[in-house]
């Protein structure tokens, strides 16, 4: 299984986190936190749902800002995705599926 824990996180700017947002807006959240928080399985669940979208919602349960706040923080590091945005209780993951390889200029 495909393991992203060495990955760094894609750094997004502002200009790129906009279209995520629009993209993200539809969808509806694949994964759910429970009351055990950031588990193993989890995360598994959640590499896979990167690996096969690329963009994911997160949902968590409505505790406090900073707790869910940190859990998504948690669970991005984790699987090497961006947080792309926070709104209430609902996160925002992106990580490209495959990276993407450097341009260089080659002029014959």
């Amino acid at each position: 299984m495909h393991t992203s824990t060495a990955v760094a996180p894609p750094e997004l700017t502002e200009r790129q986190r906009r279209p995520l947002r629009a993209l993200a807006h539809a969808l509806k959240p694949l994964i759910r936190l429970g009351a055990a928080g950031v588990t193993p399985a989890l995360v598994r669940e959640t590499e896979r749902a990167l690996h096969d979208h690329e963009l994911v919602k997160v949902k968590a349960p409505g505790a406090d800002r900073e707790v869910r706040n940190a859990v998504f923080a948690a669970l991005a590091q984790q699987t090497g995705s961006a947080l792309v945005q926070r709104i209430g209780n609902v996160a925002v993951l992106y990580r490209p599926a495959r990276p993407y390889p450097k341009r260089t200029a080659t002029i014959s």
